[in-house]
């Protein structure tokens, strides 16, 4: 495996004390005249080919460093033990099943929610919001009790106007867990509900209400709409003055615009594509 060390006095600092510090490293202690340590030995390896550079499995050869056993205080074999920070974390002593072995090593390795996090997190950092919407939504279905999920998952809705359900998950959040990103997730919504309802959209909706037949003034108030995320009201005004003239291409192109700016897979888009093939077929 790629991730693996043979540990020696000459490389005995580097992994236990430095490598330790950035990620785990499970020291495996193995001689070949005991079978039982070369078994779990052979094991390890195989649990540990696909966990990435989560964990440094190392290896001790007893046989011919027999002082490093020692430093460790190893009394028997097999033994494995897992180091952080250059301090014994954990470990597993005598033989060990498949089972056992994967029980051990599920406590240390990251869960799938977490990796989705972490791909989330970057995509939002790289202004991807559109694609992290699916990757935070998948994490939450997987944990939907973990704040730090919760409050991605809540800016995602802010910045794709989500704002009602955003609303609903920060007010799900516990006091304990109302740090700093939930404070300022907060005022953001704030923000987010101001801008839905902004003068400009009032004066177009009052001069709807006087107007209301007035093609024109529709379509700017959906564009409007869109600008704020209240994609739901925009789509309504574009199908329905599609719907009743098929040749308004003006009104088709913003409602097509409105449908390739939202998310892939999302609802309000499948549902506006479903209605449009209708209309169309």
């Amino acid at each position: 495996m790629a991730n693996s060390i043979a540990i020696t006095l000459e490389n005995f600092q580097q992994v236990i004390l430095e490598e330790s510090k950035t990620k785990l490293v499970l020291v495996d202690f193995w001689a070949q005249q005991i079978p039982e340590s070369v078994e779990l030995r052979d094991k390890l390896a195989i649990a540990l080919t696909n966990v990435g550079d989560t964990i440094l499995y190392a290896t001790v050869d007893c046989e011919t460093q027999g002082q490093i056993a020692q430093q460790f205080g190893i009394q028997g074999l097999p033994t494995a033990i897992l180091v952080q920070d250059g301090q014994p974390l954990d470990g597993l002593t005598g033989p060990q099943t498949d089972e056992s072995i994967s029980e051990f090593l599920a406590k240390y390795l990251p869960k799938e929610q977490d990796t989705l996090l972490t791909q989330a997190n970057e995509l939002v950092a790289e202004n991807k919001i559109a694609e992290a919407l699916p990757v935070i939504s998948q994490a939450y279905q997987l944990d939907n009790e973990r704040a730090d999920i919760k409050l991605v998952l809540a800016n995602v809705y802010i910045q794709t106007g989500k704002v009602e359900e955003a609303e609903v998950l920060l007010n799900s959040i516990k006091m304990i867990d109302q740090n700093s990103d939930y404070k300022s997730l907060v005022a953001k919504l704030e923000l987010a509900n101001q801008a839905a309802d902004s003068p400009e959209i009032q004066a177009l909706e009052q001069q709807l209400q006087n107007d209301p037949d007035n093609i024109e003034l529709q379509q700017k108030l959906a564009a409007q709409y869109s600008q704020v995320n209240r994609n739901d009201e925009a789509l309504s005004i574009l199908f329905l003055l599609v719907q009743k003239d098929g040749a308004d291409m003006t009104s088709k192109d913003l409602l097509l615009d409105v449908l390739k700016s939202l998310p892939d897979g999302d609802a309000l888009a499948t549902k506006y594509r479903r209605k449009l093939y209708t209309l169309m077929y």
